[in-house]
C-alpha cells in the first residue's frame, strides 16, 4: 500500500459514558468506586466513595482520524466532554491535511500551541487520543503493529500483576503480583495505619513472600505519613509504594525516596505528563520505577522520550494500565519486566476488558500472560455499536450569549 503523501482527511471526538477508558464510572458497590484513600479524603463528605467528588464527571473520549484512502484509526482516553472540544475546536488544524507520517511534527504543534493553557490535565489528555489514534492509522497504513514501528520485541509474553483489593486472588488467576489500593489515609490517623498494615500482612500470609505486592497510595499522602506506611511495608516485604503525594510535590517524592533506602522502591508518574515532568521525577526525586500513562503523558510519541530518558538513567518504566496501548511499547523495552492489568470486575475476582464496551475482542492476559497482537495498529477495532456521542465544531452549534 503506497504512503508517501498519504493525507490525514478527517478527524473526529466522539464521548462515551458508563465504562470505556473512565474505568472509574462504575456502579456504587463497584471496588474502584468504594471508599479508597484520594485527597479528597480529608474532607468526610467525600470520603466515602471516589464518584462522591465526581472522578467520573468528564467520561471517555474517543478520537478517530481518518486518511484520504478511508482508512481510519483510534485513540481512546479520559478526558471527555471538555477534552473532546479542544480536539474538534482548537487541536484539529493540526492534524488534517497533513501528512500521516508527520506524527512528531503533529504532536510538537500540538503542544506548543497549548502551552498557554495546557501542559497536563485535559489538554495533555486531548492530545494522547489524537497520537494514539495516529499511531493507530499509521500502522494500518504500513501494515504493521505497533510494537514493530517502535523497534520490535524483546520478549514474546508480557507478565502481569493485578491492580485489585484482592491480591490473594490474583495470585490463583496467575498474577505475578497485586497492587492493593489503600483505604486508609492520614485523615484515619493511627488506627487507619493500623488495619492497612494488618491487611498487608494478611495478604504477605496468603500470597507468599515470593508474590510481589505494593501498595496503591493515589496521591492521598502527606511525607510523615507515606514514612510510617513503607517502613511498616518494608518489614513486609513490599515491593513498593506508589503515587504517595500531589504530583507536583516532587519534594516529598525526594525525601521520601532518601529515606527508602534499598528497603523497598518508590514510584510514581501516573498522574504526570510530558517529558519534563518525568525529568523532575527522575533527576530530582530519583523514583525507582517511572509509571506513565500512555493515555494522559502525551501519548506514544512522547512515552517514547520518557522511557528512553528512564532507562539512561536506570529506571524501570511500568506503565500504568492502558491496555493494548501501552502493551505495545512493555512489549518492545527490557526495562519494562512487568506490566499492570486493572481488575475491573466488581469484586477483583475475574479478568474482564479493561475498555469494556468500547474494543471488539479487547485482548487480557490469560494466567498472568498475553502476547500481543500481530494486527496492524494497535490491534483492536472500535466497536460502534456503543452509542458514541459526537462533539463538533463550535459552529455546528446554536449558541446564543
Amino acid at each position: 500500500m503506497a504512503l508517501m503523501g498519504r493525507k490525514i482527511a478527517a478527524i473526529r471526538a466522539y464521548v462515551v459514558e458508563g465504562g470505556g477508558a473512565d474505568y472509574h464510572d462504575q456502579s456504587a458497590e463497584h471496588w474502584i468506586v468504594k471508599q479508597i484513600a484520594t485527597p479528597m479524603s480529608i474532607y468526610p463528605e467525600y470520603k466515602a466513595t471516589r464518584t462522591s467528588f465526581g472522578i467520573n464527571a468528564l467520561k471517555t473520549l474517543v478520537v478517530e482520524v481518518e486518511a484520504d484512502n478511508g482508512v481510519t484509526g483510534f485513540g481512546i482516553t479520559t478526558g471527555g466532554y471538555p477534552a473532546a472540544w479542544l480536539v474538534m475546536n482548537h487541536l484539529d488544524r493540526f492534524v488534517v491535511g497533513k501528512d500521516a507520517n508527520e506524527i512528531e511534527k503533529i504532536w510538537d504543534q500540538m503542544y506548543r500551541a497549548s502551552l498557554y493553557y495546557g501542559r497536563k490535565g485535559v489538554v495533555m489528555n486531548a492530545i494522547s487520543a489524537i497520537d494514539l489514534a495516529l499511531w493507530d492509522l499509521l500502522g494500518k497504513l504500513r501494515e504493521e503493529p505497533v510494537y514493530a514501528m517502535l523497534g520490535g520485541k524483546v520478549r514474546e509474553e508480557l507478565t502481569f500483576y493485578a491492580t485489585g483489593p484482592r491480591p490473594d486472588l490474583a495470585k490463583k488467576m496467575g498474577f505475578v503480583g497485586g497492587k492493593i489500593p489503600l483505604v486508609y489515609g492520614p485523615a484515619d490517623g493511627m488506627e487507619g495505619l493500623k488495619k492497612s498494615i494488618e491487611l498487608a500482612a494478611d495478604m504477605r500470609e496468603k500470597c507468599g513472600d515470593e508474590f510481589l505486592l505494593m501498595w496503591d497510595c493515589w496521591m492521598a499522602l502527606d511525607l510523615q505519613y507515606a514514612k510510617r506506611l513503607m517502613q511498616a511495608s518494608a518489614d513486609l516485604k513490599f515491593n513498593w509504594i506508589e503515587e504517595c503525594f500531589n504530583p507536583d510535590d516532587y519534594w516529598s517524592y525526594r525525601d521520601l525516596k532518601k529515606a527508602a533506602g534499598n528497603q523497598i522502591m518508590v514510584t510514581g508518574g501516573e498522574h504526570e505528563a510530558s517529558k519534563f515532568g518525568f525529568r523532575m521525577l527522575i533527576e530530582d526525586c530519583d523514583l525507582d520505577v517511572i509509571q506513565p500513562d500512555v493515555g494522559w503523558c502525551g501519548g506514544m510519541t512522547e512515552l517514547i522520550k520518557i522511557g528512553n530518558m528512564a532507562e539512561a538513567h536506570g529506571k524501570y518504566v511500568i506503565p500504568h494500565g492502558s491496555g493494548t496501548y501501552s502493551y505495545h511499547y512493555v512489549t518492545t523495552k527490557t526495562n519494562s519486566p512487568i506490566t499492570e492489568c486493572l481488575m475491573m470486575a466488581p469484586e477483583a475476582d475475574k479478568v474482564v476488558p479493561q475498555y469494556y464496551p468500547l474494543l471488539k475482542d479487547e485482548p487480557m492476559p490469560v494466567n498472568g500472560k498475553l502476547k500481543v497482537s500481530d494486527k496492524p495498529g494497535f490491534g483492536v477495532e472500535l466497536n460502534k455499536d456503543k452509542t458514541l456521542v459526537e462533539v463538533k465544531k463550535v459552529q455546528d452549534y446554536n449558541l446564543r450569549l
